[in-house]
């Protein structure tokens, strides 16, 4: 999909012209990005209840990454448009368009995968959630201050400072209970690992928009990720496995084995309109649409006696409200890039 720009030739674009796309643009990626924040909280259900029966958090996430991983190599096989993005790609890391570490954002999504197996049953779930909003949040600021990601630089207003403090409070509310429960000076220092975990998120989704912005395909950016990140979770299984042994049969139910499916769509989309709209309100958009999930699905599907709260409620018309309060503070400086994908 090719995104509007001005022809040199013709003259910059008129405001009356420019200004109507720019706000669908970012409207269409605000509902994109939490469309696929709802994609994620069916995912983590998935995750968390095949990792509870193998009783191996670890091999879970191998599975998740892996699974992704094939699916994205079969289509590879077929798909003439996926192999022409991948050569350009590749030919964009030999020009120097994109970096050797652009090709590494999935390592972290292993990291979170990893703390999260790590820290979450020292401090609680509910206090990693919070770290990890809050790190990605505060980093999604940074990236976009310093125009890490491809859409460029965008300046730290007020506006975009409340929308991220709005979020993480939404957060906080909604889990407050269970903080409570789980906070003490000892957890509360292990935050560090979270925050750094949500931290490296938002620079895996600035990196893999550079990766689709070059690559031209969404695909290519859901490849490059999926491959660093399943490298490094068998690494990591690894030596769980030559540790704590073997896991329990694996279990017969197919759906537990289609959070690799959703993680390429999450992958996909996120890479495709953080050049519309940025590091940050991705990632405000998508954490909104996680709180959303969770809220549809403990009114619909609950599990573990989680039951629909109030708070929760609550949570997600803030983290709503805060998206549209950060979309007011992002004033476009001169110079970003806007990108054209396929797929």
């Amino acid at each position: 999909m090719a995104t509007a720009s001005a022809d040199p030739a013709q003259g910059p674009a008129t405001p009356t012209t420019h200004a109507p796309t720019s706000a669908a643009r970012k409207l269409w990626g605000v509902v994109l990005a939490v469309s696929a924040g709802l994609g994620m909280s069916v995912q983590s259900r998935i995750n968390g209840q095949l990792g509870a029966e193998l009783g191996d958090s670890a091999l879970a996430a191998v599975i998740s990454f892996g699974g992704g991983l094939l699916l994205l190599l079969c289509w590879l096989a077929v798909s003439r448009s996926m192999r022409a993005g991948t050569r350009a790609a590749v030919a964009a890391l030999r020009s120097g368009r994109l970096r050797p570490w652009h090709f590494l954002g999935g390592i972290a999504g292993g990291a979170y995968v990893l703390g999260q197996s790590v820290t979450v049953s020292i401090i609680g779930v509910a206090l990693f959630t919070v770290g990890v909003v809050a790190g990605q949040t505060v980093s999604g600021l940074f990236v976009d201050r310093f125009g890490l990601g491809p859409s460029g630089k965008e300046p730290t207003t007020v506006l975009r400072v409340t929308g991220a403090v709005m979020t993480v409070a939404a957060v906080a509310g909604a889990l407050a209970g269970d903080v409570a429960g789980h906070a003490g000076p000892g957890r509360i220092a292990l935050l560090i690992l979270p925050f750094a975990a949500g931290a490296g998120m938002a620079v895996q989704q600035a990196f893999n928009g550079h990766v689709g912005a070059a690559s031209g395909s969404s695909l290519t950016a859901a490849l490059v990720n999926f491959t660093a990140g399943t490298t490094m979770l068998v690494l990591a299984w690894l030596v769980s496995f030559a540790l704590h042994g073997p896991p329990d049969a694996l279990p017969g139910n197919p759906v537990l084995y289609l959070g690799g499916l959703v993680g390429i769509v999450f992958i996909a989309v996120a890479s495709f309109v953080v050049s519309w709209i940025g590091v940050l309100l991705l990632g405000l958009s998508t954490v909104a649409g996680q709180l959303v999930g969770s809220m549809l699905l403990d009114a619909f599907v609950p599990a573990g006696g989680n039951d629909l709260t109030t708070s929760t409620v609550v949570a997600c018309v803030v983290a709503l409200l805060a998206i549209g309060v950060a979309s007011l503070g992002g004033r476009k400086r001169p110079g970003g890039q806007k990108h054209g994908q396929r797929d």
